[in-house]
């Protein structure tokens, strides 16, 4: 009889019309990297122009991130979920018959609009809907939903592109999101707003669009020429300055687009802070298979299926983490996450001319079980920490560091990588990594690793003082 209680329906339909929406995100984003070497050829341009079906996606999530998290704490979220679904399966269908580059751009832009509102408010929807004693179970479920997309994408693209041709990575997500929307119309409950009356601050949403824009273009160039050039330093630049100018706005507004006072609440800071720092750390992922294809020589399928091992465990531990995080507390597990995260940036560093695929397994599986250990706890964590009317916020805060994380993760760990790999081999081409020897290729991601992992630890460290001292303080004001 328990599974008839109306409550009990609402939560687990909530899931399902959320967890789709996840499913479709995370599935895209690692379905439509294998795919851009077939684009370039089909559509006839270049790498550099087609990169930008990621790039215009990429930046418009993060750009827009805020904007849709401060509206999910102003509207009914279950219409702005709706919103989100309905254009990103609109965007999907759109991309799948676009006539050339330039219109699959556009239409990803779109789609990017549809996929912020779903990033944005979807941990928002399940914090609210389930209660808090279920908190991290269901936190670490969306996490499985995220690591199981990421692991079908790759297999599934290459499939679908060999049979059917790009134009169907997105055509056949169309069906899914139409089940998507059906499910929120019908299991989403309304969630009106926490307060009434709140006004958008449009000034404050422009000045942080720009910021965030400034910066993620700033990154996206160092990826190809580097942090000294100018360009890329006057981006980060006027990142810096908007960054200042939204601070100074937001003291003199009643209702900010984010309300500083949260970053008061010592623990959502914190656990907000070292998710941004895991995310940096594990953007060094894409560096793994140049080490696979141009050391090891394993053949894309072979690299492929090794990869999957990653964010299979990391799905796994999530869901369990999640539950232990119910019944032991977030803090411990999360720093617990971190410390196997440290380990794994070393075992990774290990890799050698001589390691097989069960030695490569060995290694990445630290990483995977301390990303999936520390996901769960540190997002329930952040979520916890917050009052109702300040959940889209929070979901659109967490979502962000995850996003500029990797967004700055890539460029910097690829500038690392380039340095040790020239330092290594200094007559290598960085135009044609290929053609290095396997010895520099080792060394570059060696020092890599090695710096991460120094980095993280260092961050846990720091990180185990202030919960200490969080915990203490606690303590002392009970007795």
């Amino acid at each position: 009889m328990k599974n008839q209680n109306p409550e009990h329906k609402t939560k687990w339909g909530a899931m399902l019309a959320v967890g789709l929406g996840v499913f479709m995100g995370a599935i895209d984003m690692s379905i439509i990297n294998i795919s851009l070497p077939t684009m370039m050829v089909e559509l006839n341009t270049r790498f550099s122009t087609v990169q930008w079906v990621v790039i215009g996606y990429v930046l418009i999530i993060t750009c827009t991130m805020m904007g849709a998290a401060r509206l999910g704490d102003m509207y009914e979220k279950k219409k702005l979920e709706i919103w989100g679904l309905s254009i990103f399966t609109a965007g999907s269908l759109l991309c799948g018959f676009a006539p050339n580059v330039t219109w699959l751009i556009a239409f990803r832009v779109f789609q990017g609009l549809g996929a912020v509102l779903m990033q944005a408010l979807g941990m928002a929807i399940i914090v609210e809907v389930f209660p808090s004693s279920e908190r991290g179970r269901a936190l670490g479920l969306l996490g499985s939903i995220v690591s199981v997309g990421i692991s079908l994408g790759p297999p599934i693209g290459g499939m679908i592109i060999g049979a059917m041709g790009w134009e169907w990575i997105f055509l056949i997500k169309v069906p899914l999101g139409i089940v998507a929307v059906l499910a929120a119309i019908k299991f989403l409950p309304s969630l009106p707003p926490g307060k009434t009356g709140q006004k958008f601050d449009i000034s404050g949403a422009l000045i942080f669009f720009i910021a965030l824009g400034c910066f993620a273009l700033s990154m996206t160039f160092a990826q190809n020429y580097g942090f000294t050039n100018i360009i890329v330093i006057l981006l980060m630049l006027f990142a810096i300055i908007f960054v200042l100018i939204f601070l100074t706005a937001e003291k003199k507004i009643s209702q900010p687009m984010i309300d500083m006072s949260l970053f008061r609440n010592i623990t959502f800071t914190v656990h907000l802070i070292m998710g941004f720092f895991s995310f940096i750390t594990l953007a060094g992922v894409f560096l793994l298979p140049f080490f696979l294809q141009f050391v090891k020589k394993y053949s894309t399928q072979y690299i492929g299926l090794l990869m999957m091992v990653t964010p299979i465990t990391i799905g796994l531990v999530s869901y369990l983490s999640g539950i232990l995080s119910d019944r032991f507390g977030s803090h411990k597990l999360s720093v617990l996450g971190l410390i196997l995260l440290s380990a794994g940036c070393f075992t990774i560093s290990t890799l050698n001319e001589g390691s097989g695929a069960v030695g490569y397994i060995m290694r990445a599986l630290p990483l995977a079980l301390g990303l999936g250990m520390f996901q769960s706890p540190n997002n329930s964590a952040i979520m916890g920490a917050v009052p109702r009317e300040r959940l889209g916020v929070a979901s659109g805060l967490l979502s962000l560091t995850r996003s500029l994380g990797q967004t700055a993760g890539m460029p910097i760990l690829g500038a690392v990588f380039a340095s040790a790999l020239l330092a290594a081999a200094p007559e290598a081409s960085l135009s044609n990594i290929a053609e290095a020897a396997p010895r520099a290729l080792v060394s570059g991601l060696s020092a890599t690793y090695k710096i991460s992992a120094v980095f993280l630890f260092s961050a846990t460290i720091l990180t185990v003082i202030v919960l200490s001292g969080i915990n203490k303080r606690k303590a002392q004001l009970q007795v």
